[in-house]
């Protein structure tokens, strides 16, 4: 029998309540479930055990047109401080899934000690790119003010994603800040920054795809604003170390796409790498570029947090 362990309400950054529980459970997926991939990491897999871990499911960070915006904390038995937030989102489509399906996913990490925390942000249709990134960017505040309820280190954070997470991620890592001081919220007073980014396959120059997109709604927005979404044009001495991770066969966002960003960086004098997945398609679709991938982002993440 699960029960739910304890409640607690954190009345940092907002006086935000949120459920804490351990070990929760979901009832396995079926074995012919399609796969689904999300940011090069297979979204849909059955729930691990959570034994050893703490999850604060459902942080409420935010919230759009009445509904809110959540991420869960992902917190390893041997927490080491550092922490790394994942961008769930494909197409700028963020996919809600138990944080139980995650443990899988991100095994290296946890087992470094490093807590994962996945994000949600408002989804196309409704909501578009500027939209995403500012939700991403508040969550990434509401993370650092709370850091110490999750037992993390705020100096220590880490940002990754694939192709519309990839992008996220960078603009993250590119276009950090202090907060707001001024500002009447709390959250948005808080800090956006990170230490270490990893991006697979990422979008960067958003000024070439804005407009009508049935494919990828959330690109449907005035072509104006996207250079201040757009990770190429952030690109400066001050910017976290960063690992682009891209396949060579990606017929979706070209492998030019990561080479662009990657030399961007290393002309700029930031620690920078490029991993080069050969045969790689858009969303290492191959389980064994699945892997090679993985083992280079939880790498760079145990290197360099």
């Amino acid at each position: 029998m699960r029960s739910l362990v304890l409640a607690t309400s954190l009345l940092l950054a907002g006086c935000v309540s949120v459920s804490v529980s351990e070990a929760p459970g979901a009832p396995a997926q079926s074995a012919s479930a399609p796969q689904r991939i999300t940011g090069g990491i297979a979204d849909n897999q059955p729930a691990a055990s959570a034994s050893g871990t703490t999850i604060f499911r459902d942080v409420v960070y935010g919230h759009h047109d009445g509904m809110a915006n959540v991420y869960d904390v992902i917190r390893p038995s041997a927490p080491s401080g550092a922490a790394v937030l994942y961008m769930v989102s494909g197409g700028w489509y963020s996919r809600w899934a138990p944080p139980e399906t995650r443990i899988a996913q991100f095994r290296q990490l946890l087992e470094a000690g490093i807590t994962v925390i996945p994000v949600h942000h408002g989804s196309a249709p409704l909501f578009k790119v500027p939209e995403a990134h500012a939700d991403v960017k508040r969550a990434l505040r509401h993370v650092s003010l709370n850091a110490s309820a999750y037992g993390i280190d705020a100096q220590r954070l880490g940002v990754f994603g694939g192709s519309a997470g990839g992008h996220l991620s960078l603009m993250l890592g590119l276009n950090g800040d202090d907060g707001d001081a001024a500002s009447e919220d709390s959250v948005l007073r808080g800090p956006a920054r990170v230490k270490a980014v990893v991006a697979y396959y990422p979008p960067v120059d958003l000024r070439r795809m804005t407009g009508p997109n049935d494919r990828f709604p959330a690109l449907d927005f005035p072509n104006e604003q996207a250079a201040a979404i757009s990770p190429i044009l952030f690109v400066d001495a001050k910017d976290p170390v960063t690992l682009i991770v891209h396949g060579d066969a990606d017929t979706l966002v070209p492998i030019s796409s990561g080479k662009s960003i990657h030399d961007a960086l290393k002309q700029a004098g930031v620690k920078t790498e490029m991993v080069v997945i050969a045969g790689g398609d858009h969303g290492f679709s191959e389980p064994v570029h699945r892997a090679e991938a993985t083992a280079a982002m939880a790498k760079w993440f145990k290197d360099n947090l």
